[in-house]
């Protein structure tokens, strides 16, 4: 079972989320637990401080290191767990990083708030921190949530169907390819005829140039760092052509 304990000062953020879709069913099947702890209850003085100015000066508040130190040492006895910090200082949260993630059996994810953590928080516990992004959000809650659903779909298990993950955007290092379901022509819209044919081969190819052509166009940065075969490469080239002109991602090939 994937474990996940998430440290927050706002255990109601999570109440909905986890009890809604796939991440319930997955809790429910004993194929993970997640567990949220309220910061509070880890500190030792009667105000339950949790908080503090910053030294040298400026605006806003720090999180203190002791209750976070106690929160991590009591979920963590044998020192096993993975800590992550949710902090927009952190290293941009990927989908390889998500499975590199999903690969720990124990996750504790550390909300940040205010102007962020004490410095020794990372050095002492020798955690990752992580970013959802390059924007800044009220706290961490919202970026814990975002790492369980992406993490937890990767647990064998937790999707119905296994190809599902392994053929999303980002899986292969691309964008997904467009899907299509019933009717075959809405308001004038026609399915493409290769995904009508039944040829698998031509469905496969169809898939792929797509997905190829929607990375080019959208994230040609993805297509820069990409794995690409010959049969890519290819594809590319007939891309290129069609378009008229050399996409974005054209110069990496």
């Amino acid at each position: 079972m994937k474990q996940f304990d998430v440290v927050t000062l706002f255990p109601g953020m999570f109440r909905s989320p986890l009890e809604e879709s796939i991440l319930r069913r997955a809790q429910d099947r004993g194929l993970i637990r997640v567990a949220v702890h309220d910061l509070r209850s880890f500190t030792r003085d009667r105000h339950r401080v949790v908080d503090d100015t910053p030294y040298g000066g400026g605006a806003g508040m720090v999180l203190k290191p002791e209750p976070i130190f106690a929160a991590v040492r009591a979920l963590n006895p044998g020192g096993a767990a993975t800590v992550v910090m949710l902090t927009p200082q952190g290293k941009p949260f990927t989908q390889a990083l998500a499975a590199a993630l999903a690969a720990r059996d124990h996750l504790i994810l550390v909300c940040g708030r205010y102007e962020g953590f004490d410095e020794r928080v990372r050095l002492g516990l020798e955690a990752r921190e992580v970013s959802i992004g390059d924007y800044v959000l009220t706290g961490g809650e919202v970026p814990a949530l975002v790492v369980i659903d992406a993490v937890a779909r990767l647990v064998p298990g937790v999707l119905g169907d296994a190809d599902s993950a392994r053929e999303d955007s980002f899986a292969t290092g691309l964008l997904d390819h467009p899907q299509y379901t019933r009717p075959p022509v809405f308001e004038g819209l026609a399915v493409p005829e290769p995904l009508l044919s039944g040829d698998h081969g031509r469905i496969r190819r169809w898939r792929r140039k797509e997905a190829l052509r929607r990375t080019r166009a959208r994230r040609p940065d993805l297509l820069a760092r990409a794995p690409l075969s010959d049969e890519d490469r290819a594809l590319l080239e007939e891309i290129a052509r069609e378009c008229g002109a050399p996409g974005p991602g054209d110069e990496t090939l």
